[in-house]
């Protein structure tokens, strides 16, 4: 299975979902529908997905330019990807996030809904850079980073707009580790086919009841949310 953004691929058990606009890998209304089908598909025949990016670009978040266009088309789009960043970070099957380059705003919200998250070496931007731009931190984009990042590293990174080189990012808790860019694709196959042979039903269980309540708090507040962001 593929589409003109995201390619789909079978390495032994595990769904290599590999992201790939030409450009930046924005979320587009496009690329969120390909990546939403890639997932559902991933689900029913694999046992662990690995999601990349292309070279040096992981993914750029929302596109500007939907948001650009109005506040019902911002409105849809983010009602879009949010629900594809929650079918992430609850996937059923271990999920590891190759991050091939920049990961920023979305883009940085993609990366931490990885079970395990791998990050090329080299001059890449990895963040939540919205209030720098005059927005506020989404509830989503908030819960994602209170889970994930060190309560040390977490208002900087949301308050203060941070940006993280790949480095500093392990130490803020976006990645976990950090690898040549070569090795990167790699290294996220081998740890997904670990984490896929570990007993599924056990996993998917465990999951729930690490994320669970988060997932459960940012579908109860994502419409007042939005809602809230858009209307200033």
């Amino acid at each position: 299975m593929s589409s003109e953004l995201v390619t789909y691929t079978l390495e032994g058990t595990t769904a290599v979902l590999r992201m790939d606009d030409g450009k930046a890998n924005a979320l587009s209304d496009a690329m969120i529908e390909a990546l939403t089908a890639a997932l559902a598909k991933a689900e029913a025949e694999a046992g662990a997905i690995v999601l990349a990016g292309r070279p040096d670009k992981f993914c750029a978040g929302f596109d500007l330019r939907t948001m650009m266009s109005g506040p019902e088309n911002a409105k849809a789009l983010l009602q879009k990807g949010s629900q594809l960043l929650l079918a992430l970070y609850g996937a059923s099957l271990p999920l590891v996030v190759a991050c091939t380059g920049h990961a920023l705003a979305g883009g940085a919200l993609v990366v931490l809904t990885g079970d395990l998250r791998i990050a090329a070496a080299g001059a890449f931007r990895i963040g939540l850079n919205e209030v720098s731009i005059g927005l506020p931190v989404p509830v989503l984009a908030m819960e994602l980073a209170r889970d994930r990042l060190t309560a040390a590293a977490l208002p900087s990174a949301t308050l203060g707009a941070r940006i993280y080189s790949p480095d500093e990012a392990v130490i803020a808790g976006y990645v976990d580790e950090v690898a040549p860019p070569e090795a990167v694709l790699p290294r996220a196959v081998a740890e997904a086919t670990r984490l896929g042979a570990l007993p599924r039903s056990a996993y998917r269980a465990t999951k729930v009841r690490l994320r669970g309540r988060t997932i459960d708090h940012i579908r109860a507040t994502m419409d007042d949310d939005l809602r809230t962001l858009l209307n200033g």
